[in-house]
């Protein structure tokens, strides 16, 4: 058996990450990222979670820019950085040239001069700014606009599915009490969209208003020149301490009111048939429910409902169908051949969630809504078509679909949608902040939908359906791209870590029901040959198993227990997240970084621990139950390796 390398196993691709670097000036810090900055800190704490310069093509596409000429020059009093970007694709070329310049005193300048050497069509090309959430969500902004009295008002706490502020100039916050940062930005007319709609853990102040036209062009040899600076008022602090990399500390206490959702997986019909070739691995996940897909766009589903029915039978699983509609103004006729169907088939689901087709493209702030039934009609017909089955009802696509068309609660059994973490950005470190913006997600939820049971998924790293473009993105070389269903690092120890992180969120926020991937295929835990490469997977047989199998496996085997507050004190680098089990609890811990991470557990006897990283990621791919074999933890420091996965049985 070939032995995979460490990238394999973490990421399921060759493709190396994107390697920072950091610069400093007294208290501002920033790291270069390619050609964007991260980070940028004032005194150790984040003040702009990012600035960069895109350019999207007519489906909302990045084009990834070229470097060269890169120039990085630091002193004590400052740093500055140049470079020139090209970025190109079969249709258009953009060139442009940056100049970044920070200073001790807390400034920072970020200028472009961009030189079409073709006719650029574009959604949009310019500078984007990121505020964090951190210290920032439901905080007080100062707003100077374009035109028009300037505003005082705050980041939304509650995910606003329109545009919080329009027609910006100037954004102003405060870092720490008494010191402001100010952040101006000059050359078009910018407006904010709030990006956890997406889960982007971020506010994105953006070039252009949607409410121009969209695609536009840019004309080849007219040049563009864009700006972003920061500005520091009030009290400045000192730079950051440097005290070195200190343990993560990780502490139980007491039960809280929460559960570990009900845990089950989704079936696209195109996987049916494999999945029912892995029964007995299927049954070692042991999901509690099956989300099953029947599309009537494309005809997908209805061949599928006794391989459906099979599986449920040997899984003892309840099923949910997922049906998508043709959307048209009659929904009764557009469901009976469903339910007929379904009927023929033997199935028997326990709930079916319902939606048209046309909610299957996202809807622009300012743009129509396509013609097609309302609500009342459309969940008439499907209470009708399947009477006495719990119907549910949402988006089949994303958060932000349903932020921005709510249903009526009242015509409801449960609530349900999905999330995709690569919309805007596929890189590891944006893909594993997306779970901060979970937490967010489902307060806002509940806010607009009450106590109506909470339904997330099927999720995964990997999109399911764009709403933004015609079709998902094509990964044939096995790389991190946005909005791709072929994600590599859904085969990885980074998927386990993400799993895991992203159920802890869902069981704080009070989802009922959480599902997530499917059996096998792109969104699998079960491997199955497909196109395209799949490193260490390719020389192994059909049925092997992912690393986020066995988060799953256990996951689903204790579903509906009764949470235990677990808090880590720096929780984007740590998850820790616990419930009680039998008579004792389990302790679960994520790294959700490439780095090793020290962490010092307290209030913690007599526990037992299991560990899934890169040191038994080969066992793992072929024997269930990887967490079953434990040793007696001891008193020093636990170590976790790159987005190692921890399961820890205490009492």
């Amino acid at each position: 058996m070939p032995e995979p390398s460490l990238a394999i196993r973490l990421y399921g691709t060759e493709e190396s990450s994107a390697q920072t670097r950091l610069l400093k000036a007294g208290p501002l810090s920033a790291e270069l990222d390619g050609a964007a900055l991260r980070a940028i800190r004032l005194g150790g704490i984040e003040m702009i979670r990012a600035i960069a310069f895109l350019i999207r093509d007519e489906n909302w596409g990045t084009l990834s820019p070229e470097i060269t000429d890169l120039a990085v020059e630091e002193s004590s009093e400052g740093f500055s950085v140049s470079y020139r970007a090209t970025c190109e694709d079969a249709k258009r070329k953009l060139v442009y040239d940056a100049h970044i310049a920070g200073r001790s005193d807390g400034s920072l300048d970020f200028e472009v001069t961009a030189h079409p050497h073709t006719d650029v069509l574009t959604n949009r090309t310019g500078f984007i700014v990121l505020h964090p959430l951190v210290g920032v969500a439901g905080q007080p902004v100062k707003v100077q606009h374009v035109e028009g009295p300037d505003e005082t008002a705050a980041f939304p706490d509650r995910i606003d599915p329109m545009q919080p502020f329009l027609d910006i100039r100037s954004l102003s916050h405060e870092v720490v009490p008494g010191t402001w940062v100010t952040c101006t930005m000059t050359g078009d007319t910018f407006e904010m969209e709030d990006q956890r709609n997406w889960t982007d853990a971020s506010y994105k102040t953006y070039v252009r208003p949607l409410a121009r036209p969209w695609p536009y062009t840019l004309k080849q040899g007219e040049p563009i020149a864009q700006a972003v600076k920061l500005s520091i008022s009030g009290d400045r602090p000192k730079a950051a301490a440097s005290v070195g990399v200190q343990p993560i500390n990780v502490t139980l206490d007491g039960e809280t009111t929460g559960r570990l959702p009900a845990i089950g997986i989704g079936v696209p019909a195109e996987e049916a048939p494999h999945a029912l070739q892995h029964i007995d691995r299927l049954k070692a996940l042991g999901a509690r429910f099956l989300v099953c897909e029947v599309d009537r766009r494309h005809g997908d589903g209805l061949s599928e409902l006794q391989a459906y029915r099979k599986l449920a039978e040997a899984l003892r699983a309840e099923v949910t169908l997922e049906i998508i509609i043709p959307g048209s103004m009659d929904p009764a006729a557009d469901l009976s051949p469903v339910a007929e169907a379904v009927a023929e088939s033997g199935l028997k689901p326990t709930a079916i969630e319902v939606f048209p087709a046309q909610d299957m493209k996202s809807v622009l702030p300012g743009s129509p809504w396509p013609e097609m039934p309302g609500f009342e009609a459309i969940l008439g017909a499907a209470r009708a078509a399947f009477p006495g089955v719990k119907l549910g009802g949402g988006m089949a696509t994303y958060f932000t679909e349903l932020n921005r068309k709510r249903p009526p609660a009242a015509l409801l059994d449960f609530v349900t949608h999905t999330t995709c973490p690569t919309v805007h950005a596929a890189d590891d470190r944006s893909v594993m902040e997306t779970l901060e913006s979970l937490p967010y997600v489902f307060l806002s939820t509940k806010a607009f939908m009450g106590e109506k049971p909470y339904r997330v998924g099927p999720s995964s790293i990997g999109c399911r359906e764009n709403p933004y473009g015609r079709a998902t993105t094509p990964n044939p070389d096995n790389r991190r791209a946005c909005l791709s269903r072929l994600d590599p690092r859904q085969r990885g120890l980074f998927n386990a870590a993400y799993t895991l992180g992203y159920a802890a969120a869902c069981a704080r926020g009070g989802v009922s029901a959480l599902s997530m991937g499917a059996p096998t295929g792109p969104f699998g835990f079960i491997h199955r040959h497909m196109d395209g490469p799949h490193p260490f997977y390719e020389s192994q047989p059909d049925g092997a198993l992912y690393p986020a199998f066995h988060v799953m496996a256990a996951l689903a085997a204790d579903g509906g227990a009764r949470l235990v507050e677990a808090k880590s004190d720096r929780k984007t680098a740590v998850e820790a997240f616990a419930y009680r089990a039998g008579k004792g609890t389990v302790l679960w811990l994520a790294n959700l970084t490439s780095a090793v991470q020290e962490v010092v557990l307290k209030g913690v006897d007599g526990a037992r621990i299991a560990t899934l990283d890169e040191t038994n990621f080969v066992e793992a791919s072929t024997r269930a139950g990887a967490f079953g074999q434990a040793r007696t933890l001891g008193n020093a420091p636990l170590s976790l390796l790159s987005y190692a996965v921890a399961r820890i049985e205490i009492g």
